[in-house]
Protein backbone atom coordinates (compact mmCIF):
# COMPACT_ATOMS: atom_id res chain seq x y z
CA UNK A 1 0.00 0.00 0.00
CA UNK A 2 2.85 2.52 0.90
CA UNK A 3 5.87 1.36 -1.33
CA UNK A 4 6.58 4.60 -3.06
CA UNK A 5 7.69 4.02 -6.92
CA UNK A 6 10.91 5.61 -7.72
CA UNK A 7 10.80 9.23 -8.89
CA UNK A 8 13.70 11.38 -9.42
CA UNK A 9 14.64 13.67 -7.27
CA UNK A 10 14.50 17.30 -7.30
CA UNK A 11 17.99 18.72 -5.17
CA UNK A 12 20.61 17.34 -7.71
CA UNK A 13 23.38 18.66 -5.02
CA UNK A 14 22.14 15.79 -2.95
CA UNK A 15 23.11 13.15 -5.50
CA UNK A 16 19.87 11.56 -4.02
CA UNK A 17 19.48 8.02 -5.66
CA UNK A 18 16.77 5.32 -4.78
CA UNK A 19 17.81 1.81 -5.97
CA UNK A 20 16.43 -1.53 -4.94
CA UNK A 21 18.24 -5.02 -4.45
CA UNK A 22 17.05 -8.50 -5.43
CA UNK A 23 18.47 -11.61 -3.40
CA UNK A 24 17.39 -15.28 -3.85
CA UNK A 25 19.71 -16.87 -2.00
CA UNK A 26 17.55 -17.26 1.40
CA UNK A 27 18.01 -15.26 4.31
CA UNK A 28 17.85 -16.82 7.79
CA UNK A 29 16.32 -15.82 10.45
CA UNK A 30 16.57 -15.49 13.85
CA UNK A 31 13.27 -17.35 14.86
CA UNK A 32 14.54 -20.17 12.48
CA UNK A 33 12.51 -19.55 9.48
CA UNK A 34 13.56 -18.38 5.95
CA UNK A 35 12.85 -16.15 3.91
CA UNK A 36 13.26 -16.29 0.52
CA UNK A 37 13.44 -14.66 -2.06
CA UNK A 38 13.70 -10.85 -0.73
CA UNK A 39 13.63 -6.85 -1.76
CA UNK A 40 15.79 -4.24 0.03
CA UNK A 41 15.50 -0.55 -1.50
CA UNK A 42 17.28 1.72 -0.31
CA UNK A 43 18.62 5.71 -1.01
CA UNK A 44 22.13 6.91 -1.18
CA UNK A 45 23.59 10.46 -0.96
CA UNK A 46 26.68 11.91 -1.56
CA UNK A 47 30.28 10.12 -3.65
CA UNK A 48 31.14 6.89 -2.16
CA UNK A 49 35.32 7.62 -2.43
CA UNK A 50 38.17 5.07 -4.03
CA UNK A 51 38.83 3.91 -0.81
CA UNK A 52 34.80 3.70 0.56
CA UNK A 53 36.59 5.51 3.51
CA UNK A 54 33.33 8.07 3.75
CA UNK A 55 29.95 5.62 3.95
CA UNK A 56 28.23 6.62 6.73
CA UNK A 57 24.97 3.99 7.72
CA UNK A 58 21.85 5.92 8.93
CA UNK A 59 19.03 3.29 9.99
CA UNK A 60 15.35 4.38 10.66
CA UNK A 61 12.63 4.55 13.19
CA UNK A 62 9.33 2.38 13.29
CA UNK A 63 7.39 4.24 10.71
CA UNK A 64 10.44 5.81 8.49
CA UNK A 65 11.79 4.86 5.43
CA UNK A 66 14.75 4.87 3.54
CA UNK A 67 14.41 8.03 2.37
CA UNK A 68 15.66 9.93 5.15
CA UNK A 69 16.73 13.38 2.90
CA UNK A 70 16.26 15.44 -0.02
CA UNK A 71 13.14 15.90 -1.92
CA UNK A 72 11.23 13.76 -4.70
CA UNK A 73 9.95 16.00 -7.35
CA UNK A 74 6.75 16.72 -6.91
CA UNK A 75 6.65 16.50 -3.16
CA UNK A 76 6.68 19.27 -0.55
CA UNK A 77 7.79 17.27 2.48
CA UNK A 78 11.55 15.76 2.58
CA UNK A 79 13.30 13.18 3.76
CA UNK A 80 12.69 12.88 8.24
CA UNK A 81 16.24 13.86 8.57
CA UNK A 82 16.91 15.98 6.44
CA UNK A 83 17.73 18.55 8.72
CA UNK A 84 20.95 16.49 9.42
CA UNK A 85 21.73 15.00 5.91
CA UNK A 86 23.17 17.17 3.49
CA UNK A 87 25.94 20.06 1.83
CA UNK A 88 27.33 21.67 5.10
CA UNK A 89 25.34 19.78 7.62
CA UNK A 90 26.12 17.05 10.43
CA UNK A 91 26.24 14.38 8.39
CA UNK A 92 27.78 16.37 5.34
CA UNK A 93 27.30 14.88 1.94
CA UNK A 94 30.40 17.10 0.52
CA UNK A 95 32.26 14.61 2.92
CA UNK A 96 30.11 11.46 3.23
CA UNK A 97 28.75 9.19 1.07
CA UNK A 98 25.07 8.32 3.34
CA UNK A 99 23.07 5.18 2.55
CA UNK A 100 19.72 4.46 4.03
CA UNK A 101 18.09 1.47 3.45
CA UNK A 102 14.16 0.37 4.14
CA UNK A 103 14.17 -2.78 6.84
CA UNK A 104 12.68 -6.14 5.88
CA UNK A 105 8.85 -6.03 7.03
CA UNK A 106 8.50 -2.48 6.23
CA UNK A 107 5.74 -0.86 3.77
CA UNK A 108 8.39 1.09 1.17
CA UNK A 109 9.40 -1.65 -1.11
CA UNK A 110 11.73 -3.96 0.84
CA UNK A 111 10.11 -7.19 1.89
CA UNK A 112 7.20 -7.00 3.98
CA UNK A 113 3.86 -8.39 4.53
CA UNK A 114 1.93 -7.45 1.94
CA UNK A 115 4.91 -8.58 -0.71
CA UNK A 116 4.08 -10.99 -3.02
CA UNK A 117 4.73 -14.80 -1.98
CA UNK A 118 6.12 -17.28 -3.94
CA UNK A 119 5.24 -18.76 -6.00
CA UNK A 120 1.49 -18.14 -6.37
CA UNK A 121 2.36 -14.41 -5.94
CA UNK A 122 -0.19 -13.93 -3.54
CA UNK A 123 0.40 -11.21 -0.53
CA UNK A 124 2.06 -12.71 2.27
CA UNK A 125 -0.15 -11.27 4.78
CA UNK A 126 -0.09 -13.73 8.27
CA UNK A 127 2.25 -16.65 6.83
CA UNK A 128 4.88 -13.68 6.68
CA UNK A 129 7.70 -14.45 9.46
CA UNK A 130 8.06 -12.10 12.44
CA UNK A 131 11.27 -10.37 11.99
CA UNK A 132 13.56 -9.13 14.70
CA UNK A 133 15.83 -5.97 14.89
CA UNK A 134 18.62 -8.63 14.49
CA UNK A 135 17.25 -9.79 11.52
CA UNK A 136 16.53 -6.39 9.81
CA UNK A 137 20.48 -5.52 10.75
CA UNK A 138 21.99 -8.89 9.13
CA UNK A 139 19.64 -8.08 5.63
CA UNK A 140 21.47 -4.86 5.79
CA UNK A 141 24.86 -6.08 6.29
CA UNK A 142 24.16 -8.62 3.48
CA UNK A 143 22.96 -5.66 1.21
CA UNK A 144 26.28 -3.80 1.91
CA UNK A 145 28.43 -6.96 0.92
CA UNK A 146 26.83 -6.71 -2.42
CA UNK A 147 27.44 -3.46 -2.91
CA UNK A 148 31.17 -3.83 -1.93
CA UNK A 149 30.87 -1.60 1.27
CA UNK A 150 32.71 -4.09 3.67
CA UNK A 151 33.48 -1.48 6.37
CA UNK A 152 31.98 2.14 7.49
CA UNK A 153 32.74 5.11 9.18
CA UNK A 154 30.21 5.15 11.19
CA UNK A 155 26.49 4.15 11.70
CA UNK A 156 23.79 6.51 12.88
CA UNK A 157 20.23 5.61 13.72
CA UNK A 158 18.00 7.23 16.35
CA UNK A 159 14.65 4.70 18.51
CA UNK A 160 14.26 2.13 16.13
CA UNK A 161 17.01 3.09 14.09
CA UNK A 162 19.20 2.81 17.52
CA UNK A 163 18.69 -0.57 18.53
CA UNK A 164 19.57 -0.96 15.11
CA UNK A 165 23.02 0.89 15.23
CA UNK A 166 23.62 -1.16 18.46
CA UNK A 167 23.23 -4.29 17.07
CA UNK A 168 25.95 -3.60 14.40
CA UNK A 169 28.37 -2.89 17.28
CA UNK A 170 27.64 -6.09 18.97
CA UNK A 171 26.80 -8.64 16.03
CA UNK A 172 29.30 -6.83 13.54
CA UNK A 173 32.12 -5.68 15.93
CA UNK A 174 34.66 -4.96 12.98
CA UNK A 175 32.29 -3.21 10.71
CA UNK A 176 31.87 0.65 11.67
CA UNK A 177 34.68 2.85 13.20
CA UNK A 178 31.72 4.91 14.90
CA UNK A 179 28.37 4.03 16.28
CA UNK A 180 25.83 7.07 17.30
CA UNK A 181 22.95 5.48 18.82
CA UNK A 182 20.15 8.07 19.77
CA UNK A 183 16.82 7.81 22.16
CA UNK A 184 16.70 4.27 21.99
CA UNK A 185 17.18 1.76 24.52
CA UNK A 186 18.71 -1.60 25.44
CA UNK A 187 15.96 -3.37 25.63
CA UNK A 188 12.56 -2.69 25.13
CA UNK A 189 10.57 -2.13 28.18
CA UNK A 190 7.01 -2.69 29.72
CA UNK A 191 5.77 1.06 29.00
CA UNK A 192 6.57 1.10 25.56
CA UNK A 193 5.32 -2.66 25.01
CA UNK A 194 1.78 -1.28 26.28
CA UNK A 195 1.72 1.10 24.10
CA UNK A 196 2.52 -1.01 21.29
CA UNK A 197 -0.21 -2.90 22.61
CA UNK A 198 -2.80 -0.81 22.44
CA UNK A 199 -2.15 0.11 18.77
CA UNK A 200 -2.30 -3.48 17.98
CA UNK A 201 -5.04 -4.22 19.88
CA UNK A 202 -6.69 -1.35 18.36
CA UNK A 203 -5.55 -2.48 14.35
CA UNK A 204 -6.99 -6.02 15.03
CA UNK A 205 -10.22 -5.34 16.85
CA UNK A 206 -11.04 -3.03 13.68
CA UNK A 207 -13.47 -5.01 11.44
CA UNK A 208 -12.06 -3.05 8.41
CA UNK A 209 -9.12 -5.01 9.12
CA UNK A 210 -10.88 -8.25 8.19
CA UNK A 211 -8.72 -10.54 9.81
CA UNK A 212 -5.91 -9.33 7.71
CA UNK A 213 -6.96 -9.89 4.30
CA UNK A 214 -8.28 -5.75 3.97
CA UNK A 215 -7.74 -4.40 0.50
CA UNK A 216 -5.22 -2.08 0.31
CA UNK A 217 -6.62 0.29 -2.06
CA UNK A 218 -9.17 0.65 0.53
CA UNK A 219 -7.26 1.05 3.43
CA UNK A 220 -5.61 4.00 1.40
CA UNK A 221 -8.61 5.86 0.18
CA UNK A 222 -10.22 5.57 3.49
CA UNK A 223 -7.78 4.84 6.19
CA UNK A 224 -7.95 2.60 9.49
CA UNK A 225 -10.13 3.54 12.21
CA UNK A 226 -8.69 0.99 14.73
CA UNK A 227 -4.63 2.15 13.28
CA UNK A 228 -5.55 5.49 13.77
CA UNK A 229 -6.46 5.03 17.33
CA UNK A 230 -3.59 2.91 18.19
CA UNK A 231 -1.50 5.79 16.40
CA UNK A 232 -3.03 8.47 18.89
CA UNK A 233 -1.67 6.63 21.70
CA UNK A 234 1.53 6.26 20.11
CA UNK A 235 1.56 10.44 19.71
CA UNK A 236 1.13 10.98 23.26
CA UNK A 237 4.27 8.40 24.32
CA UNK A 238 6.42 10.65 21.67
CA UNK A 239 5.78 13.86 23.37
CA UNK A 240 6.09 14.92 26.97
CA UNK A 241 4.29 16.69 29.55
CA UNK A 242 6.16 20.16 29.05
CA UNK A 243 5.76 19.79 25.04
CA UNK A 244 2.26 19.24 24.89
CA UNK A 245 1.64 22.07 27.23
CA UNK A 246 3.77 24.48 25.17
CA UNK A 247 2.37 23.30 22.06
CA UNK A 248 -1.39 23.21 23.02
CA UNK A 249 -2.25 23.90 26.15
CA UNK A 250 -5.86 24.23 26.85
CA UNK A 251 -6.69 26.41 23.73
CA UNK A 252 -9.82 24.69 22.15
CA UNK A 253 -10.65 25.14 18.05
CA UNK A 254 -11.93 28.13 17.12
CA UNK A 255 -14.61 26.61 15.03
CA UNK A 256 -15.81 24.57 18.08
CA UNK A 257 -18.36 25.56 21.01
CA UNK A 258 -17.30 24.70 24.21
CA UNK A 259 -20.55 23.15 25.09
CA UNK A 260 -20.67 21.08 21.95
CA UNK A 261 -20.25 17.54 22.77
CA UNK A 262 -17.58 16.64 20.25
CA UNK A 263 -15.84 20.13 20.49
CA UNK A 264 -12.27 19.55 20.30
CA UNK A 265 -9.02 20.65 21.86
CA UNK A 266 -6.22 22.04 19.63
CA UNK A 267 -4.54 18.86 21.33
CA UNK A 268 -7.30 16.67 19.93
CA UNK A 269 -7.43 17.88 17.01
CA UNK A 270 -3.59 17.12 16.72
CA UNK A 271 -4.22 13.77 17.33
CA UNK A 272 -6.88 12.94 15.16
CA UNK A 273 -5.27 14.56 12.21
CA UNK A 274 -2.11 12.66 12.54
CA UNK A 275 -3.88 9.60 13.86
CA UNK A 276 -5.96 9.36 10.06
CA UNK A 277 -3.51 10.66 8.22
CA UNK A 278 -1.00 8.00 8.95
CA UNK A 279 -3.12 5.00 8.42
CA UNK A 280 -3.29 6.23 4.53
CA UNK A 281 -0.01 5.79 4.15
CA UNK A 282 1.52 2.84 6.35
CA UNK A 283 0.45 -0.19 6.20
CA UNK A 284 -1.43 -1.98 9.17
CA UNK A 285 0.53 -5.39 8.84
CA UNK A 286 4.03 -3.50 8.32
CA UNK A 287 2.86 -1.82 12.00
CA UNK A 288 1.99 -4.96 13.45
CA UNK A 289 4.81 -6.64 12.36
CA UNK A 290 7.60 -3.76 13.38
CA UNK A 291 5.77 -3.16 16.31
CA UNK A 292 6.64 -7.29 17.49
CA UNK A 293 10.18 -6.32 16.49
CA UNK A 294 10.50 -4.11 18.80
CA UNK A 295 8.87 -5.42 21.72
CA UNK A 296 11.32 -8.72 21.33
CA UNK A 297 14.26 -6.63 20.82
CA UNK A 298 16.77 -7.01 23.56
CA UNK A 299 20.38 -7.16 22.93
CA UNK A 300 21.52 -9.35 25.95
CA UNK A 301 19.75 -12.26 22.95
CA UNK A 302 21.60 -15.00 22.84
CA UNK A 303 24.30 -13.98 25.68
CA UNK A 304 24.57 -14.91 29.07
CA UNK A 305 24.14 -10.70 30.18
CA UNK A 306 23.77 -7.67 28.63
CA UNK A 307 27.50 -7.06 30.37
CA UNK A 308 28.51 -10.40 27.74
CA UNK A 309 27.22 -8.59 24.55
CA UNK A 310 29.03 -5.03 25.50
CA UNK A 311 32.05 -6.91 25.16
CA UNK A 312 31.79 -7.46 21.96
CA UNK A 313 31.87 -3.46 20.76
CA UNK A 314 35.20 -2.15 19.56
CA UNK A 315 33.34 0.66 17.51
CA UNK A 316 33.61 4.23 19.20
CA UNK A 317 30.48 4.58 20.71
CA UNK A 318 28.24 7.52 21.31
CA UNK A 319 25.21 7.18 23.52
CA UNK A 320 22.11 10.32 23.54
CA UNK A 321 19.52 10.55 25.30
CA UNK A 322 16.82 13.28 25.84
CA UNK A 323 15.84 14.45 29.50
CA UNK A 324 11.72 14.03 29.03
CA UNK A 325 12.14 10.77 26.49
CA UNK A 326 8.82 8.78 27.95
CA UNK A 327 9.29 6.27 25.56
CA UNK A 328 12.72 4.98 25.99
CA UNK A 329 13.96 6.97 29.47
CA UNK A 330 17.32 8.21 29.54
CA UNK A 331 18.34 6.28 32.87
CA UNK A 332 17.85 3.10 29.72
CA UNK A 333 20.79 4.79 27.47
CA UNK A 334 23.00 5.71 30.80
CA UNK A 335 22.05 1.81 31.88
CA UNK A 336 24.16 0.85 28.82
CA UNK A 337 27.06 3.74 29.62
CA UNK A 338 27.35 2.05 32.96
CA UNK A 339 27.91 -1.04 32.09
CA UNK A 340 30.90 -0.08 29.56
CA UNK A 341 32.32 2.04 32.10
CA UNK A 342 31.93 -1.08 34.41
CA UNK A 343 33.73 -3.81 31.91
CA UNK A 344 36.47 -1.03 30.98
CA UNK A 345 35.16 0.73 28.03
CA UNK A 346 36.66 3.92 27.17
CA UNK A 347 35.98 4.38 23.96
CA UNK A 348 32.52 5.33 24.35
CA UNK A 349 30.20 8.53 25.51
CA UNK A 350 26.78 9.35 27.04
CA UNK A 351 25.07 12.71 26.22
CA UNK A 352 21.84 13.24 28.25
CA UNK A 353 20.65 15.77 26.16
CA UNK A 354 18.44 18.66 27.94
CA UNK A 355 15.44 18.65 26.17
CA UNK A 356 11.85 18.65 27.15
CA UNK A 357 10.10 17.99 23.91
CA UNK A 358 9.69 14.01 24.03
CA UNK A 359 11.18 10.85 22.45
CA UNK A 360 10.76 12.76 19.22
CA UNK A 361 13.38 15.11 20.02
CA UNK A 362 15.73 12.95 17.89
CA UNK A 363 13.82 14.50 14.96
CA UNK A 364 12.47 17.41 15.97
CA UNK A 365 15.19 19.44 17.90
CA UNK A 366 18.96 18.62 15.91
CA UNK A 367 20.42 22.16 16.94
CA UNK A 368 20.86 20.45 20.36
CA UNK A 369 22.75 17.29 19.09
CA UNK A 370 23.93 17.52 15.82
CA UNK A 371 27.17 19.06 16.48
CA UNK A 372 28.17 15.78 18.51
CA UNK A 373 27.25 13.92 15.70
CA UNK A 374 29.77 16.13 13.50
CA UNK A 375 32.32 16.00 15.95
CA UNK A 376 32.33 11.95 15.34
CA UNK A 377 32.21 11.99 11.87
CA UNK A 378 35.14 14.89 11.18
CA UNK A 379 37.18 12.67 13.53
Amino acid sequence: MCARSVKKASDLSLNLQTKKEHFTNPLYLESGRILEPYDIVYETYGEMNEDKSNVVVVCHALTGSHHAAGLYEGDTKPGWWDGLIGSGKAIDTDKHFVICTNVIGSCFGSTGPMSPQPPHQNPYRFKFPVVTIKDMVKAQRILFDRLGIHHVKAIVGGSMGGMQALHFAIHFPKFADSIIALATTYATQPWAIAFNKVAQEAILKDPDFQNGYYDPDVIKEQGLAGMAVGRMAGHISFLSHDSMQKKFGREYKRTDGLYELFGKFQVESYLEYNGYNFTKWFDPLSYLYITKAINIYDLARGFDSLEEALRRISSNLLLLSFKEDMLFRNEEMKHIADILKKIGNTDHTYIDIDSDYGHDAFLVELEKFDHYIREVLER
